[in-house]
């Protein structure tokens, strides 16, 4: 089976360039794509510099939903919004003021890789933070979400001193020692690649080494020693759900996933209540299913009762988390090919428009627009 990569390589234009992102892909580029996805074959996606979160979200999503194996290399530079403090891409058209409007918030990445399987989906990142997004990766972690490998490096901006944006210089060792022709495994791909760059990075970087599961392991500071396993659970021995219900979709027995994930949700209810992380993430597991079943109305609706259970729960309307709830119940909305259905769930998402209008300007007037021709017919 093929592999998918995405090459994303994203920084602002102007004075706010931490990282001259772009400047590495023409070395990713000339590594075979075989070679880069560590499989037979492999098809590439490359996007350098782009403008709209919208459009890498519609990328991203594409290469979470193709089967096989995911690599995604990602150069670029963290800054945190102003209203919520949570990190994001920043991409050509950000500034500090726009973070919220013109860059990609991280947790879209996490939300668009849950998914998918451990064993076959790893992000390598190279990632420059100012001030404010340092500190909050020094304390958090950046979390990538349970079912993600992720080997790569994230560092401080540089001294106010020196002139012009930092090397992508973790990223470019991955890529040359990638040009001999072989990937070794991501972990001793990425303990290479570190070495080169020892001296420069001299002990500053925060580095992230997890081999996926269901624990994330936090970054380390380069100088500390390595840490053998995610939440004290060595990888070997951690048992994914998430993969058992990736290959049943795989394979097309949409039922079989569904019932699997619904069995996770029902437990995590029992042991930790309807509002907890553990039961919703199972409620939105099961909302994505009934997307790849191609059952876009009862997707709509588990993404609307999502989103009604978080607010419910007293999380802010412009949470992350909510409002991604209600863009997946609009977009679902909008695939409902059966009019009585669409025309059924119209004004619950037209009500949960009004509390939670999104970054997207015209969302609500979107929804009643469509639901008065649905209601003229």
């Amino acid at each position: 089976m093929p592999g998918t990569v995405l090459l994303l390589a994203a920084s602002p234009l102007g004075r706010g360039r931490l990282v001259d992102a772009a400047a590495v892909l023409p070395v990713l580029a000339a590594v075979a794509p075989s070679v880069l996805s560590g499989t037979d074959t492999a098809n590439v996606v490359e996007l350098a510099d782009p403008l709209e979160p919208q459009a890498v979200l519609t990328r991203l999503r594409a290469a979470a939903a193709a089967p096989g194996p995911l690599t995604v290399y990602l150069t670029g530079q963290l800054q945190l919004d102003k209203r919520q403090r949570l990190p994001h891409l920043a991409l050509a058209r950000t500034t500090p003021a726009t973070v919220r409007y013109t860059a990609l918030p991280w947790h879209w990445i996490r939300e668009e890789l849950r998914l998918r399987s451990a064993a076959q989906t790893a992000l390598v990142l190279d990632l420059h933070a100012d001030a404010e997004a340092w500190r909050y990766v020094a304390e958090r972690g950046l979390d990538s979400g349970p079912a993600t490998a992720v080997h790569g490096r994230i560092a401080p901006a540089r001294a106010s001193g020196r002139r012009g944006p930092a090397e992508p210089s973790y990223m470019k060792a991955v890529a040359t020692l990638l040009r001999s022709g072989h990937r070794p495994p991501l972990p001793e791909l990425h303990e290479r690649a570190m070495a080169r760059i020892a001296e420069s990075s001299a002990g500053r970087d925060l580095v992230l080494a997890s081999p996926g599961g269901p624990a994330a392991v936090p970054p380390y500071r380069s100088e500390r020693p390595r840490p053998a396993v995610p939440g004290g659970v060595p990888a070997q021995q951690a048992v994914d759900p998430h993969a058992a219900i990736s290959a049943a979709v795989q394979a097309g027995r949409h039922t079989e996933a569904d019932a699997l994930a619904a069995h996770h949700e029902q437990a995590a209810v029992r042991a930790r209540g309807t509002a907890s992380e553990d039961a919703l993430h199972w409620m939105e597991v099961r909302a994505d299913l009934a997307m790849f079943a191609g059952d876009a109305a009862r997707s709509c609706r588990a993404w609307l009762s999502v989103a009604e259970v978080r607010l419910a729960a007293g999380q802010a309307a412009d949470g992350g988390a909510v409002e991604a709830a209600v863009d997946r119940a609009h977009h679902q909305w909008t695939r409902i090919g059966e009019t009585a259905r669409a025309r059924e769930l119209g004004p619950a998402l037209a009500e949960l428009r009004r509390r939670v209008p999104g970054r997207r300007s015209g969302a609500l007037e979107n929804v009643q627009r469509q639901l008065r021709q649905l209601q003229a017919q």
